[in-house]
């Protein structure tokens, strides 16, 4: 009788995702120092974008990968699904910073800081817990941190309005408020994607447990 062999499964996704969760620690790590020191924006605004396009070189070798394996780790679509929201972040991550810049901002504001900090405590989260992907029996330590990256986003949820509210109280520039509503937003969205990012790994976890 034949035998058939079963295809190893392509554990390369594993050191993708992680090499994709360390690009964001730079993104969110050069967007802090841009909002902190706010000098040499237009170099710092391309930086980001170098790390923007890096992050899309990943998604892409993850997708091709993905076309080309007849056996994944997890289900392909948490592949594919979690490839593109880990690029979502860093897209954010970008556009808030070239933003800024396009927008000639003159300085920037206190709940921008703020916000590009949880960004950043979010990203570490992610650099984490990824590599726990790996190996089943550290599944539990997964579902544990996203319930602080869930707490995270929801602390970026009270920055957010608390920094629109300031927006239209002590602000009467039309001009002002919109590009500071942009930025905002841009912040704000990469934050919803990384506590995206946790209900993708949480969804993994317990179709797999």
């Amino acid at each position: 009788m034949a035998k058939f062999l079963m295809a190893p499964k392509d554990t390369k996704f594993y050191d993708l995702f992680e090499q994709q969760s360390t690009n964001l620690v730079a993104g969110a790590e050069k967007l802090v120092n841009l909002f902190e020191d706010y000098r040499d924006v237009e170099l710092k605004a391309k930086q980001l974008k170098e790390l923007e396009m890096r992050g899309d070189s990943i998604t892409h070798e993850i997708m091709q990968r993905l076309h080309a394996s007849f056996v994944t780790p997890i289900d392909r679509e948490d592949i594919a699904l979690l490839a593109h929201t880990l690029d979502d972040i860093m897209d954010y991550i970008e556009a808030a910073g070239r933003t800024a810049y396009l927008y000639q901002v003159e300085q920037p504001m206190d709940k921008s800081r703020d916000l590009a900090l949880v960004i950043t405590k979010i990203t570490y989260k992610l650099r984490e817990i990824l590599p726990y992907l790996r190996h089943r029996e550290q599944f539990k330590k997964i579902l544990e941190e996203c319930v602080e990256i869930n707490r995270l986003e929801n602390e970026a949820d009270d920055i957010h309005h608390a920094a629109t509210a300031e927006l239209f109280h002590n602000c009467y520039d039309a001009c002002f408020i919109i590009k500071w509503r942009e930025i905002y937003q841009h912040l704000e969205s990469a934050t919803d994607r990384g506590e995206d990012v946790a209900d993708i790994l949480e969804g993994v976890v317990l179709k797999n447990v």
